[in-house]
């Protein structure tokens, strides 16, 4: 088994929440630990310690079980309260291997971690066709096997048709979830994430998001540069960016999918 060196990233306090993360969940898993993996801002190199997240995948040699996963639920409540820096900014999902091969809507849902420190099954919708391709292009393994290998290409037609996809079940109006904009961290984000999708629609393949940011905020200048730069510099105690001016940037990227906004 392939075991990185103590550092997997430039971050200390990042690393030392994965060195607290890693051995409880091979304690936990056993033989059925296949790899954990680092994908997300992390994987691009674009870290913010401001806003980011710590996105991670485990990978299992099959399904868990109800036993196993109530062992990772109190062990990532303990993790969530433990104080530790960055412990509140796991975010990821355990994947039997035979399903992180392909995207498949009938997949059985898998444990996954929200920031907000939930652990609960949940289904994987069109966005883990692009999560599929960053781990393949750009992953970082912490320990485990090699990921290429268990991957396939994702092809620049399956990017276009996941962010189609995404947009249709994460952004269409009226929103899951609407409560989320009420933060302005959300709103950054999902401008961002706007522009990550404009990005991918253009060029079939994925950038990260400052990225896609900068190029977005050069090709659809006016009225969305003001609009673009607001959300790629928002930090905590910023000014926010209005939910009305989020939701119209949101709308014009349907119409730029072809969706109906």
């Amino acid at each position: 088994m392939k075991t990185n060196p103590a550092f997997p990233t430039p971050h200390p306090e990042v690393n030392a929440v994965l060195d607290a993360l890693l051995p409880d969940v091979q304690a936990i898993l056993g033989a059925h630990f296949v790899g954990l993996y680092l994908h997300g801002s992390l994987a691009y190199g674009d870290f913010n310690p401001q806003t980011s997240d710590i996105d991670f995948l485990v990978v299992t040699d099959g399904n868990l079980s109800l036993e196993t996963f109530s062992e990772l639920k109190e062990m990532h409540a303990r993790l969530f309260t433990s104080g530790r820096a960055w412990s509140r900014k796991l975010e990821g999902a355990y994947l039997p291997k035979d399903d992180l091969r392909r995207h498949d809507p009938a997949h059985a849902p898998i444990p996954w971690l929200g920031v907000d420190g939930h652990f609960a099954f949940e289904g994987l919708g069109s966005d883990w066709i692009i999560q599929r391709w960053i781990l393949r292009k750009k992953g970082i393994v912490v320990a485990g096997s090699p990921l290429k290998p268990m991957i396939d290409p994702v092809s620049a037609a399956d990017l276009r048709g996941a962010v189609r996809g995404s947009l249709r079940e994460w952004w269409s109006p009226p929103f899951p979830s609407p409560e989320r904009f009420q933060s302005g961290e959300y709103r950054a984000y999902a401008i961002q994430t706007m522009c990550r999708s404009l990005y991918v629609l253009e060029f079939g393949r994925v950038a990260s998001k400052p990225e896609a940011a900068r190029w977005a905020a050069e090709t659809f200048a006016r009225p969305w540069r003001g609009l673009i730069h607001a959300a790629t510099d928002w930090a905590p105690g910023a000014k926010s960016v209005e939910f009305e001016e989020t939701a119209r940037f949101i709308g014009f990227t349907l119409k730029q999918a072809g969706l109906p906004a």
